[in-house]
């Protein structure tokens, strides 16, 4: 690697409150060094473990292995907090070179068969160890994730498998390194303002700054976000502007230039394959979900499928809705294209339902639907209390970090909000931790979240979109659950649960944006000080299953071509030569190939999917929203927004963390399954 620095601050406790790590001291330099140290005492600590002549019990061995890596999760969390966010050149340098070294870490550990015997040894005698429900699932889980990772395979057979895992983390780091540097290349530059004609004068602003900082003096630049499209397209009159944004958009990654991830991406899905075989599976598909609560790729093709019928249905009713406006209203009518949907779609809303999405920009202050909005929201549910702490930085100016207190005043953790766009941060919005809580380690948790608002000059306001408000709320779901997570080992920390659960709890969260004593409070005009009128709020909640054949089947398209993609055998993958022909002919086995309703994501810049963890995994959202619509009918039946609901959904559902099996505390909080009835409803799925 290189060689350590005298002083390395990641590798010394950190002076900041909760173990922050002390960024303002942290250079990239220091990154390496401390990764090679963190991996060679976390190799040792697991050797003294693997190598015990003792007979294996649950405190030499499980107790033991819990205790180690502490100083490797720190200098991992702190570095892909900044890696995602704020990924300079040096820092993507850095997760090049890092991305095969941790995955050979992994599989160092993972596939120990001197550990993997001690751990199966203990797994058959679990009845036999009285230990506590969280210690207990402590075993089965690490004997689970060890031998789903190929630890009971021959020595050949892990060789091999060891290959694998290091050429897919160079090609997944690959693929976000292309998608950024596309992403930021295919950015739509403007010459004149009137061609933006229909943003707001903060939009503007935010298009002029963006530009300027881009040596583009004089000129308007719109950047890209990580999905289909863009939000501006609802909003831009000119149709050639609205063209090259969704030109742009779906050109990402797909070039034949140094950034194409096509090539990338069929290498990842063969080599997924040949894993899932060489692990006894007949696909990647059916490897992932078998540790989920999906269980097979069967199941989850099912509800895609189910869904699908009435989700494309419902779009083509949309689509001639907007083609009959079309016709009427434009002196040229033209065929309604994937550009113009967003656009058209307002008409009608503003027709119908008497809302233009855009004037509502105002009364979405970021300021105010954070404090009033977001914080208000977890205060009269779960009685926190928020303080800025301007003394506590993080990994970028643009942070804000907060400090966070129960309701009988004791300190629950920090919460860091970075809400703008930069070119060095990757699409799209996330939740993830910097320090996870544990018992046994002594931690309290410090969770970010991560949004792509475009940032307005100096002095002037920033306005949300109503979806912008909607994400702010989403990310805040996973925050509460990466905070009230309370665990004793840091195994089942944070949101250590599994991926198709995952969702649950923030999209849950979302509930709370039109929930009358919330929205009062922050849907305020920024200047008037006028609240958000009743009637419009009204209308708003009218408008929940509009346009929901489209958001259906977009989310559906892009679940599906992950399905696809990720249940071919190694044969099958094998013979995948084109990527734009595979995409078509899965999009059209399910009925979802409306080239005016593109996927949400397209195969060369799926990063949920060939960079994220979401692999074989994007169907999680509509699968834990079945869980989250029917716990929305929970919270209505029960009185809605008190203490005492609060009390119960952290208690029996986020408190726990992983420390349980999610169905289980599902129906400990539900009192039975989930049904789907609630999820068909809310997003006019029914007859």
């Amino acid at each position: 690697m290189t060689d350590a620095p005298a002083f390395n601050p990641l590798l010394a406790p950190s002076p900041l409150p909760y173990g922050v790590p002390d960024y303002a001291a942290i250079e990239p330099a220091h990154y390496l060094p401390a990764f090679e140290a963190a991996f060679a005492a976390h190799r040792a600590e697991v050797e003294a473990i693997a190598s015990r002549d003792e007979e294996p019990t649950f405190e030499n061995t499980l107790l033991a292995l819990e205790e180690a890596g502490g100083q490797l999760e720190r200098v991992i969390l702190a570095f892909y907090t900044v890696s995602s966010a704020d990924a300079t050149p040096e820092i993507q340098a850095i997760d090049e070179q890092l991305a095969p070294l941790m995955a050979a870490h992994t599989d160092a550990i993972q596939l120990d068969g001197r550990l993997y015997a001690r751990i199966r040894a203990l797994h058959e005698r679990l009845d036999d160890l009285d230990l506590d429900a969280e210690s207990r699932r402590l075993v089965e889980r690490h004997f689970r994730e060890m031998t789903h990772a190929g630890a009971a395979l021959d020595d050949s057979a892990k060789s091999r498998l060891t290959a694998l895992n290091r050429r897919l983390s160079e090609l997944t780091t690959q693929f976000e390194k292309n998608l950024l540097a596309d992403t930021n290349e295919l950015a739509v530059a403007f010459d004149d303002v009137t061609e933006l004609d229909g943003l707001t004068e903060g939009e503007l602003s935010a298009a002029a700054e963006a530009a300027r900082e881009r040596g583009l003096e004089g000129k308007w630049l719109v950047t890209l976000t990580l999905f289909s499209g863009h939000p501006y397209l609802a909003q831009l009159t000119s149709r050639a502007s609205r063209e090259r944004i969704m030109a742009a958009s779906r050109a990402r990654a797909s070039r034949g230039d140094a950034h194409d991830n096509s090539a990338v991406l069929l290498e990842i899905v063969r080599l997924r394959a040949e894993r899932a075989e060489l692990l006894g599976y007949a696909s990647h598909a059916a490897y992932i979900t078998a540790d989920q609560t999906a269980g097979t790729p069967e199941a989850v093709q099912s509800l895609l499928r189910q869904l699908a019928v009435p989700a494309a249905r419902n779009a083509q009713a949309e689509k001639a809705a907007l083609q009959r406006l079309i016709d009427a209203t434009e002196p040229e009518p033209y065929p309604l294209e994937a550009h113009d949907w967003a656009f058209w779609t307002e008409k009608v809303r503003s027709a119908e339902y008497d809302i233009d999405a855009a004037a509502l920009r105002p009364w979405f202050e970021a300021e105010r639907v954070l404090q009033d909005g977001v914080f208000r929201a977890a205060n009269l549910l779960y009685g926190l209390t928020f303080r800025e702490r301007a003394d506590i930085p993080a990994y970028h100016p643009d942070t804000r970090t907060f400090e966070i207190f129960n309701e009988d005043g004791s300190a629950l953790g920090l919460y860091v909000l970075d809400l703008y766009t930069r070119d060095t941060k990757r699409g799209g919005a996330w939740m993830n931790s910097i320090v996870k809580q544990s018992a046994l380690r002594g931690t309290q948790p410090v969770v970010v979240n991560n949004l792509n608002v475009p940032k307005p000059a100096a002095g002037s306001p920033t306005l949300l979109t109503l979806d912008q408000v909607t994400t702010l709320f989403h990310e805040f779901g996973h925050a509460l659950h990466g905070l009230f997570a309370t665990v004793t080992y840091p195994h089942f920390a944070a949101t250590a649960v599994h991926r198709d659960f995952v969702e649950f709890p923030s999209q849950v969260n979302e509930m709370w944006i039109l929930w009358p004593e919330v929205l009062a409070e922050y849907a305020v005009h920024h200047e008037t000080g006028e609240p958000l009128p009743t009637d419009v709020v009204e209308r708003l909640r009218a408008t929940e299953t509009f346009n929901q054949g489209f958001a259906t089947s977009e989310y559906l398209a892009a679940a599906w071509l992950d399905q696809a993609w990720h249940s071919l055998s190694r044969a099958e993958a094998d013979a995948v030569t084109d990527v734009d022909a595979f995409e078509a002919a899965a999009l059209a086995d399910i009925g979802l190939d409306e080239p005016a309703v593109p996927p949400r994501y397209s195969s060369t810049y799926f990063a949920h999917v060939f960079s994220g963890g979401y692999s074989a995994g994007y169907y999680s959202y509509i699968w834990a929203e079945v869980l989250d619509a029917d716990t929305v009918e929970w919270f209505r039946e029960n009185g809605g927004l008190t203490r005492a609901n609060g009390d119960r959904f952290r208690q029996r559902l986020l408190g726990v963390g992983g420390a349980k099996d999610p169905l289980e505390a599902y129906r400990d909080f539900r009192g039975r399954d989930a049904e789907i009835t609630p999820l068909l409803t809310r997003r006019g799925l029914t007859a």
